[in-house]
């Protein structure tokens, strides 16, 4: 029998700490809307999920859309899939019309599909440069 967890609300900083201590491939964020956790019985953290304001500048209203920036867990059974439910079921009761995420052409989605959400196909993504000409940080 696996770890039971519940979801929470987190801080910035504590989502951020998880993210520190488990994200494969990005860094802490800037700033959130809101960020959940999944926390145990003990008070132990098993999990997190930052959502903000949409990172592309056309993806859309920030009024009307939420991001997922930032997904980690411990490997808890079903942390993935019960976050991204979680903040799902956030944002609708928050009036966001519209609910996204990216992920690596190398990650499956199977949580994302779990928890009900769509894949669009692909982003498309690439470099783009800030106006000074400044690289635009690749690890967000």
């Amino acid at each position: 029998m696996g770890t039971t967890v519940r979801v929470v609300p987190l801080t910035l900083r504590e989502a951020n700490d998880l993210v520190s201590r488990w994200h494969r491939h990005h860094k802490p964020v800037q700033g959130h809307r809101f960020s959940l956790g999944l926390v145990d019985d003990e008070g132990v953290f098993h999990g997190a999920v930052v959502c903000g304001r949409p990172v592309a500048r056309l993806a859309g209203d920030p009024r009307e859309v939420l991001e997922v920036t930032r997904l980690v867990t411990d490997g808890v059974r079903n942390g993935c899939s019960m976050l991204y439910a979680a903040s799902t079921n956030a944002a609708k009761a928050m009036g966001f019309r519209r609910i996204q995420t990216y992920i690596l052409e190398s990650e499956p989605g199977t949580s994302l599909k779990a928890s009900g959400w769509v894949d669009e196909g692909p982003a498309g993504g690439g470099q783009w440069k800030h106006t000074d000409g400044k690289a635009r940080r690749t690890d967000q």
